[in-house]
Protein backbone atom coordinates (compact mmCIF):
# COMPACT_ATOMS: atom_id res chain seq x y z
CA UNK A 1 0.00 0.00 0.00
CA UNK A 2 1.47 3.36 -0.95
CA UNK A 3 1.22 6.63 0.94
CA UNK A 4 -1.08 8.03 -1.72
CA UNK A 5 -3.66 5.33 -1.02
CA UNK A 6 -3.75 6.35 2.66
CA UNK A 7 -4.15 10.08 2.04
CA UNK A 8 -7.90 10.16 1.36
CA UNK A 9 -8.68 8.21 4.52
CA UNK A 10 -6.48 10.52 6.58
CA UNK A 11 -8.21 13.54 5.06
CA UNK A 12 -11.61 12.01 5.74
CA UNK A 13 -10.65 11.24 9.34
CA UNK A 14 -9.37 14.78 9.78
CA UNK A 15 -12.60 16.18 8.35
CA UNK A 16 -14.64 13.98 10.68
CA UNK A 17 -12.61 15.13 13.67
CA UNK A 18 -13.01 18.75 12.61
CA UNK A 19 -16.79 18.25 12.42
CA UNK A 20 -16.84 16.66 15.86
CA UNK A 21 -14.81 19.50 17.37
CA UNK A 22 -16.97 22.05 15.60
CA UNK A 23 -20.00 20.52 17.33
CA UNK A 24 -18.25 20.27 20.70
CA UNK A 25 -16.91 23.82 20.97
CA UNK A 26 -20.37 25.31 20.74
CA UNK A 27 -21.89 23.15 23.46
CA UNK A 28 -22.55 24.70 26.88
CA UNK A 29 -20.83 21.72 28.53
CA UNK A 30 -17.58 22.53 26.74
CA UNK A 31 -17.80 26.18 27.73
CA UNK A 32 -18.48 25.05 31.29
CA UNK A 33 -15.41 22.79 31.19
CA UNK A 34 -13.21 25.65 29.98
CA UNK A 35 -14.62 27.96 32.67
CA UNK A 36 -13.97 25.36 35.39
CA UNK A 37 -10.39 24.91 34.22
CA UNK A 38 -9.87 28.66 34.18
CA UNK A 39 -11.34 29.02 37.69
CA UNK A 40 -8.76 26.54 38.95
CA UNK A 41 -5.67 27.27 36.87
CA UNK A 42 -5.56 31.07 37.14
CA UNK A 43 -5.71 31.23 40.97
CA UNK A 44 -3.33 28.26 41.30
CA UNK A 45 -0.77 29.93 39.03
CA UNK A 46 -1.13 33.25 40.82
CA UNK A 47 -0.69 31.57 44.20
CA UNK A 48 2.39 29.70 42.98
CA UNK A 49 4.00 32.82 41.52
CA UNK A 50 3.26 34.94 44.58
CA UNK A 51 4.63 32.27 46.90
CA UNK A 52 7.73 31.80 44.74
CA UNK A 53 8.53 35.51 44.49
CA UNK A 54 7.76 36.10 48.18
CA UNK A 55 11.18 34.64 48.98
CA UNK A 56 12.87 37.13 46.66
CA UNK A 57 10.93 39.99 48.23
CA UNK A 58 11.69 38.72 51.74
CA UNK A 59 15.43 38.45 51.14
CA UNK A 60 15.71 41.57 48.99
CA UNK A 61 13.59 44.08 50.89
CA UNK A 62 13.38 42.59 54.38
CA UNK A 63 16.81 41.06 55.04
CA UNK A 64 16.55 41.50 58.81
CA UNK A 65 13.39 39.39 58.91
CA UNK A 66 14.99 36.82 56.58
CA UNK A 67 18.01 36.53 58.91
CA UNK A 68 15.87 35.74 61.96
CA UNK A 69 16.93 32.35 63.26
CA UNK A 70 14.38 29.62 63.79
CA UNK A 71 16.06 26.56 65.19
CA UNK A 72 19.11 25.49 63.17
CA UNK A 73 18.43 27.80 60.18
CA UNK A 74 17.14 31.26 59.40
CA UNK A 75 13.67 32.16 58.11
CA UNK A 76 14.86 32.50 54.50
CA UNK A 77 16.16 28.92 54.45
CA UNK A 78 12.95 27.56 55.99
CA UNK A 79 10.87 29.53 53.52
CA UNK A 80 12.98 28.24 50.61
CA UNK A 81 12.52 24.68 51.90
CA UNK A 82 8.77 25.24 52.20
CA UNK A 83 8.64 26.05 48.50
CA UNK A 84 9.47 22.44 47.66
CA UNK A 85 6.55 21.21 49.76
CA UNK A 86 4.27 23.90 48.37
CA UNK A 87 5.12 22.85 44.79
CA UNK A 88 4.40 19.20 45.62
CA UNK A 89 1.07 20.13 47.22
CA UNK A 90 0.08 22.30 44.25
CA UNK A 91 1.03 19.45 41.90
CA UNK A 92 -1.06 16.99 43.93
CA UNK A 93 -4.06 19.34 44.00
CA UNK A 94 -3.71 19.94 40.25
CA UNK A 95 -3.55 16.20 39.58
CA UNK A 96 -6.84 15.73 41.42
CA UNK A 97 -8.44 18.64 39.57
CA UNK A 98 -7.09 17.41 36.22
CA UNK A 99 -8.74 14.04 36.87
CA UNK A 100 -12.06 15.85 37.26
CA UNK A 101 -11.42 17.83 34.08
CA UNK A 102 -10.52 14.63 32.23
CA UNK A 103 -13.74 12.93 33.33
CA UNK A 104 -15.76 15.93 32.14
CA UNK A 105 -13.90 15.96 28.82
CA UNK A 106 -14.34 12.20 28.37
CA UNK A 107 -18.08 12.46 28.94
CA UNK A 108 -18.28 15.34 26.48
CA UNK A 109 -16.22 13.50 23.87
CA UNK A 110 -18.14 10.29 24.53
CA UNK A 111 -21.30 12.01 23.35
CA UNK A 112 -19.62 12.62 20.00
CA UNK A 113 -17.52 9.48 19.62
CA UNK A 114 -20.05 7.79 17.36
CA UNK A 115 -20.11 9.61 14.00
CA UNK A 116 -23.67 8.37 13.36
CA UNK A 117 -24.92 10.13 16.48
CA UNK A 118 -25.99 13.66 15.71
CA UNK A 119 -26.83 15.32 19.02
CA UNK A 120 -27.63 19.02 18.99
Amino acid sequence: MSDRENEPSLDQEGDRQAEVWEKIIHRPEFESLLAAKKRFIVPACLFFLLYYFALVVLVGWFPEIAKKRIGPANLAYWFALSQFFMAWIVAWVYTRAAGRFDRLADSLLGDHANPDTDKP
